[in-house]
C-alpha cells in the first residue's frame, strides 16, 4: 500500500539554502532589534556604546553593512572568514563594558548577553522564513537551527552553551521571556529606531508607518509591552497584508533582486578581505 503523501515535504539541502538568502528574510530585522536590547544590559551597552563609528544614530549605513556582513560571514562564511570577523567585533566590544559604579553591569563579551542576541537573530529567521514559506518541516527546522548556532559560536559563545536542541530552545526562550526589561534610556533609544529618527527627516517620514508596521507585526506581545506600543486588530490585519504582499513581491522578483543584499554583502565582504580591509 502507498503512504500518504505528507502535506509539505523538506526542501532539498541546495533549495534550503537559496531560501535562507532572500533579501526578504530582513522583513523582521526592526523587530529583531527591539527583541534584542529588551533585555536591560543588552540595551544600556548598545545606547551608551563609545564606539561612535558602530553606532546605528550616528552612522545607520555604516552599521548597517557591519550587522548584515556579520549575518553573511556567521552564516555562510568558511572558517577563515569567520576567525576575521570574531576578530573584528572583538576590538569593537573590549570598548563596551559599564563602569564599575554603572547603575547597570554589562559587558559585551558576556556570553550570556551573546546567547540572547544570538537567539533573537535565530527566531527572527524564523519568522523570515515562515512568512515566505509557510510553516517549517522537521527537517527544514533542524537545519535552519543547526545552521543558526552559528550566530552564537561566531562571538564568544562556545557550542555547548548552545541549546543542544530545539525543544531546548524552547525552553531557554521561555524562561528568558521572564528577564526582559527595558528601562527609560533604552526605552528612548528604541523609541527613536521604531521612528527612525537616525535617518533624513523626509526619509524617516515617509518611511515611519511601514516601519512601525513591520516592527509591531513581528514582535511578541511582551515586547511591544515594554515599549507601550499599541496593537489594535486593525494594525494586525494590515500586517497580515504586508507579509502577503512581501511573500508575493519575492516570489515575482528575479535572481539577483531577489538575493539582494546578501549577494552585495558577499561580494563586499570578500573584497575587504582580499584587500587586508576588516570586515568592522
Amino acid at each position: 500500500m502507498t503512504p500518504p503523501t505528507p502535506a509539505r515535504r523538506a526542501s532539498a539541502p541546495e533549495h534550503f539554502e537559496d531560501r535562507l538568502a532572500r533579501g526578504a528574510m530582513l522583513a523582521p530585522a526592526g523587530a529583531n532589534v527591539v527583541m534584542q536590547l529588551s533585555r536591560r544590559a543588552v540595551g544600556r551597552a548598545v545606547a551608551e556604546s563609545p564606539s561612535s563609528s558602530g553606532s546605528l544614530m550616528r552612522h545607520p549605513l555604516r552599521r548597517t553593512r557591519t550587522t548584515l556582513t556579520y549575518i553573511w560571514v556567521a552564516l555562510w562564511g568558511d572558517e577563515d572568514e569567520r576567525i576575521e570577523m570574531r576578530r573584528g567585533v572583538d576590538a569593537q566590544h573590549r570598548r563596551v563594558r559599564s563602569a564599575p559604579d554603572h547603575e547597570v553591569a554589562y559587558d559585551a563579551f558576556d556570553a550570556s548577553l551573546q546567547l540572547w542576541v544570538a537567539a533573537c537573530m535565530y527566531v527572527g529567521s524564523i519568522q523570515g522564513y515562515e512568512m515566505l514559506y509557510g510553516p517549517l518541516d522537521d527537517a527544514d527546522a533542524d537545519r535552519l537551527y543547526a545552521r543558526c548556532s552559528r550566530l552564537a559560536t561566531t562571538l564568544q559563545v562556545p557550542l555547548s552553551s548552545w541549546p543542544a536542541d530545539r525543544e531546548a530552545f524552547d525552553a531557554y526562550w521561555t524562561e528568558a521571556l521572564t528577564e526582559l526589561e527595558v528601562d527609560e534610556v533604552t526605552r528612548r533609544y528604541l523609541a527613536d529606531f521604531v521612528a527612525l529618527r537616525f535617518l533624513p527627516g523626509a526619509v524617516a517620514t515617509l518611511m515611519r508607518p511601514l516601519h512601525r508596521l513591520l516592527v509591531g507585526g513581528f514582535l511578541e506581545p511582551a515586547f511591544r509591552d515594554l515599549l507601550a506600543l499599541t496593537w489594535t486588530p486593525r494594525d494586525q490585519r494590515r500586517f497580515e497584508v504586508l507579509r502577503r504582499v512581501i511573500r508575493r513581491g519575492d516570489r515575482l522578483s528575479p535572481g539577483a533582486l531577489a538575493r539582494f543584499p546578501w549577494n552585495l554583502v558577499r561580494y563586499d565582504a570578500r573584497r575587504r578581505l582580499a584587500r587586508g580591509r576588516p570586515l568592522v
